[in-house]
């Protein structure tokens, strides 16, 4: 017995017409005509009594009728359940995030994710790239999200969305008042890094590298607001995520240096191991924040 048959029979009966029942399901009438046909094929009966102005169920036809409303509410409620029972999921997510991650991006993702499982909990550890690949690999956290890479053979790694790096200096520092500056002019400054380990660290060390960049003195901090602060205070430039400074420069306490060329980024990557399977809640939120990132 074909459901989508039944819910025309219903609409025939309840609009007491064809061509209307047709436009509510948006159905041709040929469409409407051939489900009642088939239905009355199936239950060997006559359905409706027709004329050129009047369309009357036949007693056979209220009988369907009556249980055909039943089947077509438990079929759309059934469906509906089925639905909110995959939704529903239970149980902590445990999330490793290095920090610009943990700290500027992962709060909206989880408040994403929560609007459509409102049943999952959080457990939230933040750490630097390095740290949080080896609570990976110790099954201590179900999956990671770094900046950096994932240099391990038991771990499997995923990109799920793309980050702007931004170089960032005091307000009044002469940098600031160069149009277009170039790569050239970052050279014999002084800079402020996070510290070893950490995905904006490692980014930042392959950028002076491969540009050539010399460095005029180091200032070690670990942690982005350390950075930010230092950077607040005179004490050097730095290259962070446009999503760590975006405040700071709304604020006017740091200023961006927009280079002549090309903007840089890099990918944040969710990490897992692949020793376990991922379990459904995150295999859910990986999924959600590809989603959400693109």
């Amino acid at each position: 017995m074909n459901q989508d048959a039944l819910r025309t029979f219903v609409t025939v009966v309840e609009e007491r017409n064809f061509t209307k029942a047709g436009e509510k399901l948006r159905l041709s009438q040929p469409s409407v005509s051939l489900h009642i046909k088939n239905l009355e094929a199936e239950f060997q009966t006559k359905l409706f009594d027709r004329s050129p102005k009047h369309l009357h169920i036949t007693p056979s036809g209220q009988l369907l009728y009556d249980r055909a409303k039943q089947i077509v509410e438990l079929y759309e409620k059934t469906k509906q359940d089925l639905l909110e029972y995959h939704h529903q999921m239970k149980g902590t997510l445990k999330i490793g995030a290095s920090f610009t991650i943990g700290e500027y991006v992962l709060p909206w993702l989880m408040a994403q994710f929560r609007s459509t499982y409102p049943h999952v909990d959080f457990e939230v550890t933040i750490g630097n790239t390095n740290q949080i690949n080896e609570m990976v690999r110790l099954f201590q956290v179900d999956i990671g999200l770094i900046e950096g890479q994932a240099r391990n053979e038991e771990l499997a790694i995923e990109p799920f969305m793309e980050d702007e790096m931004v170089v960032v200096a005091p307000k009044n520092h002469p940098l600031t008042s160069i149009e277009s500056p170039s790569f050239h002019h970052l050279q014999d400054q002084n800079w402020i890094a996070r510290e070893k380990g950490s995905g904006t660290r490692e980014y930042m060390d392959h950028f002076l590298r491969s540009h050539g960049i010399r460095v005029k003195g180091l200032i070690t901090i670990s942690s982005n607001q350390g950075v930010k602060e230092a950077v607040a205070s005179g004490l050097g430039i730095s290259l962070l995520s446009s999503s760590v400074v975006k405040r700071a420069v709304e604020l006017e306490e740091i200023n961006v240096i927009h280079m002549r060329e090309n903007t840089l980024t890099r990918r944040f990557s969710a990490v897992y191991s692949e020793r376990i399977q991922l379990k459904k809640t995150a295999e859910v939120f990986l999924h959600h924040i590809k989603e959400e990132s693109e």
